[in-house]
């Protein structure tokens, strides 16, 4: 199918990155307003118009949208914070294909407060790393006819193909009060916005000059630091450096220097009722860079094996383990995606812990191969913990194609992994495969891993070794013509864990009867769930309450209502409940988000988990609350503050964010973490006050 095309206009003049789009450049540009539905209707008209012109020089490409709405007044809005969550709000969201491959791209997102969300097109498009972060403006104004913004992404701020005049190009918007979708191409339920291969085409761009390409960021750090209620307290200034070379328009060379992780907003906090690690998501802004190259294995993820996690870097048993300089590369030459990374870390000598200076280092080459599959290696060196030998490698292969049976999607792949290190004897491999066939209607998965007893990549994250991993399922999601209702999801996945010498390990079928979305955003669900455990060694599963050896049925159930967002008032109400080993347990979470105002937003996130066991009963209580101040979507004042009956901690952290410009931003720092050792008194663990200041120098 021929893919749509969209010309660009002339950059030619000074354009005021206002939200206005009133210059004689946008009056000159070629106008795209051929846009139809994907919800409620596919292919429906839009209940208003939306116009977009895109306009560009060697410089910068400055894309305009004006999103026309009879009653402004009602347009849903909360967001100003750069990077929040503005998918149930108006927004405009653009994807770039910059190499025309089909298999990546940038996404740009704004809603109509001017909050900013930028991300990478991860999964071959089935998801987004919202973690990357790109320079760029946009500005929204407000005005009788609906609303306007204007885009300014300088050209030094993403790779990009040289020579190529036209680049894989869609645009989306989200009428929230209509729970209403509009797309210009790709418009199909089945497909997903992201995938770059079904974009369109935005012709007639001109030859980009990124100029050196040398990107310089000095930072500087000021931190007042005291351990400890009788500790006193220790200030200093250090500075650390990022700079970045583009090698060419597709490949960048980036160095780090006393690299420092100030502005890392805080880990939220999790409760565990397992025998198995936790996962908490990378943040740090050095490590996002170029990471959807790093993507390895379709059916690989935190549930079975991360053969490269970056937080294994510079983190451990909670430390921050100093980092003195770090080197990556990352980029594409023709078919061809490839990065590399290496990192030195400083010793570190911390509560009687001492942790050696040690590199470590990995690299991945992906191919593309048969329009949208690929064929990959990846490899590492290096331990976080100096052991001796320590390296893993492996290859996979995925063939996705968004034209099964004309135009559904389906992705099969598979993938193999060996590590080793001095520490490691037998069983040192694993592999696995996934066929998945996500579509509207239907969506069908099957994952199978095999992960031996003693794999275990120093770099990498594997919550379970010595398994047989297998899950199997579908959800069945129909879209019945009842005025109330937009779609039922009914879900049925059966996983089974298995070790590989020895008997079962886990059992889980999940069902979902009813999940339902309704017309006004809303959405309830009710689930049943058998689960069984066979425990081979005795676990702590809270404070001495310790479950036994021996096989464990039991039946889980679950009830949740979800209210939609476009409220000010909304959130989602979850209750798990039933039987649980030999006794009960009561899992109860509620999450509420309140809007009063522009300016002024809340976000309460509570978990209750009460069990009462043969061995033991106990209770768990875990709360947090999110105090956001959007004066501006340049300056926000965020307050975060966490308390667990487990760790018995109250941590605050209050992080004020200025960007003064484009390229340059202030953060200014409060952590306090403070003990109830289950007395009348809190105790002081750690204050933290610092501010960093950084500016990037283009040239």
């Amino acid at each position: 199918m021929e893919r749509p095309s969209f010309k660009a206009g002339q950059l030619l003049g000074d354009i005021q990155i206002n939200g206005l789009l009133d210059e004689s450049d946008w009056d000159n540009a070629p106008v795209l307003d051929d846009f139809l539905t994907t919800e409620p209707q596919e292919k429906g008209i839009p209940s208003s118009a939306t116009i977009v012109r895109v306009i560009a020089n060697e410089k910068s490409v400055i894309i305009g949208i004006d999103c026309k709405d009879p009653n402004p007044q009602q347009i849903v809005r909360f967001s100003k914070i750069r990077d929040a969550d503005i998918s149930n709000e108006d927004h405009v969201k653009v994807v770039l294909d910059p190499f025309l491959d089909g298999q990546s791209g940038y996404i740009f997102a704004v809603n109509a407060f001017s909050a900013r969300y930028d991300a990478l097109v991860s999964d071959r498009g089935e998801s987004e790393n919202d973690d990357w972060d790109a320079v760029w403006e946009a500005r929204v104004a407000i005005h009788a006819e609906g609303w306007s913004v204007e885009i300014l992404l300088p050209i030094q701020s993403i790779s990009f193909k040289k020579g190529l005049t036209n680049w894989g190009f869609n645009v989306e918007r989200r009428i929230q009060r209509n729970q209403e979708t509009i797309r210009w191409a790709n418009v199909q339920r089945d497909q997903w916005f992201i995938q770059t291969s079904r974009a369109g085409l935005l012709t007639d761009l001109p030859a980009f000059d990124y100029g050196l390409g040398l990107n310089v960021r000095p930072s500087l750090v000021s931190e007042l630091n005291k351990n400890g209620a009788e500790a006193s307290s220790d200030f200093y200034v250090d500075a650390s450096l990022d700079a970045s070379q583009r090698l060419s328009p597709n490949v960048l060379a980036t160095v780090t220097v006393n690299t420092d992780f100030a502005e890392t907003e805080v880990d939220t906090r999790q409760t565990n009722l397992t025998r198995f690690p936790l996962f908490f998501p990378e943040k740090r802004t050095f490590f996002l860079e170029g990471s959807d190259i790093f993507e390895f294995g379709f059916g690989t993820g935190s549930s079975t094996v991360l053969p490269f996690f970056s937080r294994r870097i510079g983190l451990l048993e909670n430390n921050e383990v100093p980092i003195m300089a770090g080197a990556k590369i990352n980029g594409r030459i023709g078919k061809t995606a490839f990065g590399g990374l290496g990192v030195r870390t400083k010793s570190l000598d911390t509560e009687g812990q001492v942790y050696d200076a040690t590199n470590m280092g990995v690299m991945r080459v992906r191919q593309n191969v048969l329009k949208e599959s690929t064929v990959g290696v990846i490899a590492s060196v290096g331990d976080p913990l100096n052991r001796d030998g320590s390296w893993m490698s492996g290859v996979d292969f995925t063939y996705q194609t968004t034209r099964f049976k004309g135009d559904k999607n389906f992705i099969a792949g598979a993938w193999a992994l060996y590590t080793d290190r001095a520490d490691l004897m037998d069983d040192k491999s694993a592999f696995g495969f996934k066929i998945d066939y996500p579509n509207d209607k239907w969506d069908a998965a099957m994952i199978y891993s095999r992960i031996g007893s003693q794999f275990d990549p120093s770099l990498g994250f594997v919550p379970r070794k010595g398994v047989h991993f297998m899950r199997v399922g579908t959800t069945y999601a129909p879209r019945p013509d009842w005025p109330w209702l937009r779609q039922m999801f009914n879900q049925f996945f059966v996983t089974y864990i298995r070790n590989i010498d020895g008997p079962w390990q886990s059992y889980s079928i999940f069902t979902a009867p009813i999940n339902w979305r309704l017309e006004s955003g809303d959405r309830v669900e009710a689930n049943v769930r058998p689960v069984g455990e066979n425990i081979l060694q005795p676990f702590e599963i809270a404070e001495e309450v310790i479950i036994p050896e021996g096989e464990y049925h039991f039946m889980r159930y679950r009830l949740e209502a979800e209210f939609a967002a476009k409220r000010r008032l909304n959130g989602q109400a979850t209750w798990w409940f039933g039987t649980f080993y030999d006794g009960r347990l009561d899992e109860m979470e509620l999450q509420l988000n309140w809007n009063p105002s522009a300016l002024l937003g809340f976000e309460f996130s509570g978990i209750r988990n009460i069990g009462r066991l043969p061995w033991g009963d106990f209770e768990q209580t875990l709360a947090g609350l999110r105090v956001r101040f959007n004066v501006t979507a340049d300056l926000q004042l965020n307050s975060y503050l966490q308390y667990d009956t487990v760790s018995k901690t109250l941590g605050i952290n209050a992080r004020v964010h200025w960007i003064f410009s484009p390229l340059g931003d202030v953060f200014l720092v409060f952590n306090h973490n403070t003990l109830n050792e289950m007395t009348e008194q809190w105790v002081l663990q750690s204050q933290q006050i610092l501010m960093k200041v950084r500016y990037n120098f283009r040239l």
